[in-house]
């Protein structure tokens, strides 16, 4: 598996964040710029594993912070922090393989920043595609709400912005929205979109005992329809 390398990732006033390169064996003139989910940091197991695997067949990763996570806070930054942020760590990553073709995303709310900010900002529009690994559709709090109540709150109006595909890779079991909630999201993206699911996997892609299925298989097949997905930009 691949080594990463840490840098430092300026993001203008606010100073810099943490980033790890994750240098592919043979590289394939990709990038895939990843961001963490709000509940942990671009360290953790599951960022590394599919860090590690996605390079492992050819295109380049790199991970970073966001601030609070860089300064060991549990809540998450403002979305216009996030989302700066995540612009700069477009910026550092054009400037460090200008040639690259270059797709971003992230883990849950670290996807859903790469969104808003690709769906809405024109620095962004070179950006070549979208990779959610476990897109927060609706919040399950609310997704449980007595239907007497306030509808819930659906994270897909600014999907329909987009101009480039968007890959979701996602649990069967995810309660952030399963395939039927967002299969018919996935239909109305650009061409080239697509959803994978993952047979009884939840919210982090974690699959049952019961389902007999390997979760190093598992991530293998998602490695794999990531990479895929990447290539098709070369």
């Amino acid at each position: 598996m691949s080594v990463p390398k840490a840098f430092a990732l300026a993001i203008g006033a606010r100073g810099s964040v943490t980033a790890h390169a994750y240098a592919a064996r043979e590289p394939v003139g990709v990038t895939l710029l990843l961001a963490h989910g709000a509940g942990a940091p671009h360290t953790h197991p599951f960022m590394v594993t599919v860090a590690e695997r996605v390079a492992a067949r050819g295109v380049d990763v790199v991970t970073f912070n966001f601030p609070y996570a860089e300064a060991g806070r549990k809540t998450p930054d403002p979305a216009d922090v996030l989302e700066a942020c995540f612009a700069a760590a477009i910026a550092a990553v054009r400037a460090r393989s200008p040639e690259d073709v270059l797709v971003v995303g992230g883990k849950s709310m670290g996807g859903r920043i790469a969104t808003m900010l690709v769906a809405g900002e024109a620095r962004a529009s070179r950006v070549a595609g979208l990779v959610a690994l476990g897109y927060p559709l609706v919040p399950p709090s609310r997704a449980k709400a007595p239907r007497r109540g306030p509808r819930p709150v659906s994270r897909a109006e600014h999907l329909y912005q987009l101009r480039v595909p968007l890959l979701v890779v996602q649990g069967e079991r995810d309660a952030f929205g399963g395939e039927a909630a967002l299969a018919p999201v996935v239909a109305r993206l650009p061409r080239g979109s697509r959803l994978f699911v993952v047979p009884s996997g939840d919210h982090s892609l974690t699959v049952t005992k019961r389902s007999g299925l390997s979760q190093d298989a598992v991530f293998d097949e998602v490695a794999d329809e990531i990479v895929a997905f990447c290539k098709r930009f070369r």
